[in-house]
């Protein structure tokens, strides 16, 4: 059965962060609130946490899994990111956007797509999510708590607890989700290709015909 912390949403409790933070460390899969939606989270190079969670949304090979960062810096060490994409990532981070990027050799393989050597990226603006990121020192592998056969993400903290005690580590309360994944755009193959819109407004990444 997983623990139920319960963080404040602005001003995150530090002993609650440092705990989670234990918990993810040792191989936990943590459910946490991000700017967008709640997500579900892991170690970046845990094996058997990522197919947990991979098991849990019923996610085959070809998905892109994410990674939460801190900042453009730290992000720049997992994706190969030029000038020109540089000042774009800059313009719309920290916020409820997904990248996919082209990857460095420093993100582990089994989070990669098996063919493009892509990974999601993304900077959240939420005060628990940057706080067990702080905490952590690396990136957070995610992906949005959209259940199979769903098409929204879960917004009841109580509502995960109830469904997914037995199936997570960690469920992190931080309030009422969103109703909306983040949006998710494609930077890897140059022009931005809006792949999925969520709660970010997707119009800056239009190319127009």
């Amino acid at each position: 059965m997983s623990q139920f912390f319960q963080i404040h949403p602005e001003n995150p409790q530090a002993r609650l962060i440092k705990q989670a933070v234990e918990i993810i460390r040792k191989g936990g899969v943590v459910i946490y609130p991000t700017d967008s939606s709640y997500a579900i989270g892991c170690q970046i190079g845990d094996k058997n946490a990522v197919e947990r969670v991979r098991r849990l949304r019923q996610l085959d090979d070809k998905h892109n899994f994410a990674l939460i960062c801190a900042d453009l810096s730290q992000l720049g060490l997992f994706a190969k990111v030029d000038t020109g994409l540089f000042r774009l990532l800059k313009a719309h981070t920290p916020g409820p956007y997904t990248f996919i990027l082209n990857a460095t050799r420093e993100v582990p393989r089994l989070l990669l797509h098996p063919k493009k050597r892509t990974i999601g990226l993304r900077i959240p603006s939420h005060p628990i999510a940057l706080a067990l990121l702080a905490e952590l020192g690396e990136p957070l592998m995610s992906v949005s708590l959209i259940l199979p056969d769903e098409s929204e993400p879960m917004v009841d903290p109580y509502e995960i607890r109830q469904l997914l005690e037995h199936q997570v580590d960690l469920i992190i309360d931080g309030g009422f989700g969103g109703l909306k994944a983040s949006t998710v755009i494609n930077l890897a193959d140059g022009d931005p290709e809006v792949v999925r819109v969520g709660c970010g407004d997707p119009a800056p990444f239009m190319v127009e015909a």
